[in-house]
């Protein structure tokens, strides 16, 4: 199974606006281990493209912390399952989610677009 975690490339860290991710790390996870991982760039994509674009990636399931509405149904629409408001190590997440560990947030939500929008 491949698993994406929106990615902090600085800190190591998840990367908490889903629609800002500029790099995604993945892992490969076999019978509860993490395999393999790799950092792979975002493809050029915006935020209702991520989802598509992690799904030809092989991703079947994305980590990641806080995202908007718009995020929410577009990670619904390309079939990936979503693991929302993980915040921390993204390695420690991946780990955690190959044991069945990770609890998701599903209300984890960025709030701050109305702020945007006049």
């Amino acid at each position: 199974m491949k698993v994406a975690v929106t990615y902090e490339k600085d800190t190591g860290n998840v990367f908490q606006h889903f629609g800002k991710t500029q790099y995604f790390k993945l892992y490969e996870i076999e019978n509860g281990k993490i395999i393999s991982s790799e950092v792979v760039d975002n493809g050029g994509n915006g935020h209702h493209a991520i989802p598509p674009y992690l799904k030809s990636l092989g991703v079947e399931t994305l980590i990641l912390g806080n995202r908007g509405q718009g995020a929410v149904e577009a990670i619904a629409a390309s079939g990936l399952k979503e693991m929302p408001g993980i915040t921390g190590s993204a390695d420690k997440a991946a780990e955690l989610f190959a044991r069945g560990e990770l609890i998701p947030n599903f209300e984890a939500k960025c709030n701050h677009h109305g702020e945007h929008h006049q």
